[in-house]
């Protein structure tokens, strides 16, 4: 039975384009509210705007009365051939919508600069996305795109969300599909977790043959080249990275669009097409994926890794063996350099020399994050720039006078005489500076007594301590 909820023969058997355009017609006259079309580059939301504009297209001018709102979700760290494509696209979407009188307006969302793929990573030493640990998804693209469309929710009363789901893609997906409430009358169903948008999927009932057909045999309005996006898709053997507003979307993944540094998947197929079929400036950044993937090796974890979890606490395994916490701060400074040499190659051997893979602003908060929790007190991010660009970036001075790496060894020195951990003393010192800045001192008490908390001896202690503890339960009968 529920095979039969998946297409299995082409749209167009039963129908003509046309229908499907008179369709979208009675939709978007059946309420104010405004549409946002959730655009990624591939086949699928390309031929989701396309038949969009068409049908609009056909109606009179005055009718045109709502704004279609085409937003990419931009993670920061999207292939950049794909990038290219994507503001290629967008750029003339907004062109022809002024010049044939549309009400299409594109909007591209990115994530806060504190969820951003190298400020989680480098900055807070998050480690490289996993299976088991997947932190990107909702940071990097269901937070951006939720905010959006909650915000012209609140402007406009209520949203229509056009996307470019189809139930042949899975059975899972056409399980999801199949089970929603649609109101009667319309194509439109409540979003299961934004109360105020409604969903709508013109492209539900086509097969993939159908998206290939509709894009090659109609031409794009806005004067793109859809066998240009054909020929990207041979050349990277790839599906398409949806617009992701849910946790029922699924993410990227199987070789699909998406970002250069994903570490899911096993191997990244999408750019090692690429680098085949001509693009070999991007073998770095392949490298650079491989790299981090390496650190996912059970066997390796605490040659990157410390064995303090974020919070100052060592948690262990039902083995007794540690469960490894962030990302060594020297590894995030080699990773952070070896990030900005790449940049900088690709810059001179790619097709852009203005590409970016950090931003400033990414890089300002890494220093924020480094000098406030990891007692950076060397100010390691401008000397790394510094040392691989040549030129500083217009770095924020602090109100309160800094500290160096002199200071840093001498208290190092006095804490080493008293038999006090270094990195505690110097954390405390960066607590009292930090409430002195802000002017109140209201907490204070509970920050002292949350860093005397943490675990501050060496791992071989901490192990060490750990067997006696689990040898005295033993010999308790606790175990």
């Amino acid at each position: 039975m529920e095979n039969n909820l998946m297409p299995l023969h082409s749209y167009f058997d039963q129908h003509i384009i046309k229908d499907l355009y008179k369709e979208v017609q009675e939709t978007y006259k059946s309420n104010n509210y405004p549409w946002v079309i959730g655009y990624s580059g591939g086949k699928d939301s390309t031929a989701t705007v396309q038949l969009v504009w068409y049908a609009i297209s056909e109606l009179p001018i005055e009718d045109r009365n709502k704004e279609i709102l085409v937003i990419s979700s931009d993670t920061l760290v999207e292939t950049p051939v794909v990038v290219e494509q994507i503001n290629r696209t967008l750029r003339h979407i907004n062109q022809a919508s002024i010049e044939q009188k549309m009400p299409f307006v594109t909007q591209k969302v990115t994530p806060r600069i504190e969820d951003s793929f190298w400020v989680k990573l480098i900055g807070m030493g998050y480690p490289a996305p996993s299976r088991q640990f997947r932190w990107c998804t909702d940071r990097l693209k269901i937070k951006p795109a939720n905010t959006f469309i909650l915000e012209t929710a609140a402007k406009f009363g209520e949203v229509v969300m056009v996307l470019g789901a189809r139930k042949a893609e899975s059975m899972s997906r056409a399980q999801v599909m199949s089970k929603r409430d649609i109101l009667p009358g319309t194509k439109l169903s409540r979003h299961n977790s934004l109360p105020r948008a409604w969903v709508y999927t013109p492209l539900e009932d086509f097969i993939t043959d159908d998206v290939w057909t509709y894009l090659l045999q109609v031409q794009s309005p806005w004067g793109g080249n859809n066998r240009d996006l054909a020929a990207l898709y041979r050349n990277t053997q790839s599906g398409e990275c949806p617009l992701v507003v849910d946790t029922s979307t699924p993410s990227c993944g199987n070789s699909r669009f998406g970002c250069w540094v994903c570490t899911v998947v096993e191997k990244d197929k999408t750019m090692q097409a690429l680098i085949d079929n001509g693009e070999d400036w991007m073998e770095p950044l392949l490298d650079f994926r491989d790299k981090l993937a390496e650190t996912q090796d059970p066997k390796r974890k605490l040659e990157f890794r410390g064995f303090k979890r974020r919070s100052g606490k060592v948690m262990f395994k039902e083995d007794g063996s540690v469960i490894p916490g962030p990302y060594l701060p020297e590894f995030r400074m080699q990773l952070l350099r070896e990030l900005l040499e790449m940049q900088k190659k690709i810059q001179k051997d790619g097709p852009d020399p203005d590409i970016v893979l950090i931003t400033s602003a990414e890089l300002h908060e890494i220093r924020r994050i480094w000098r406030s929790e990891l007692s950076d007190w060397a100010d390691s991010v401008p000397q790394i720039y510094r040392d691989v660009t040549g030129h500083d970036l217009n770095w924020a001075s602090e109100e309160i006078g800094t500290f160096s790496q002199k200071d840093y060894d001498m208290v190092g020195q006095v804490a080493t005489q008293a038999g006090i951990p270094t990195k505690l003393v110097t954390r405390l010192i960066d607590l009292e500076r930090q409430m002195q800045i802000m002017g109140r001192r209201s907490g204070i008490y509970n920050e002292i007594h949350r860093l005397f908390d943490e675990e501050w001896n060496e791992m071989s202690d901490v192990m060490q301590k750990a067997e006696e503890e689990k040898t005295r339960k033993m010999e308790l009968g606790l175990e």
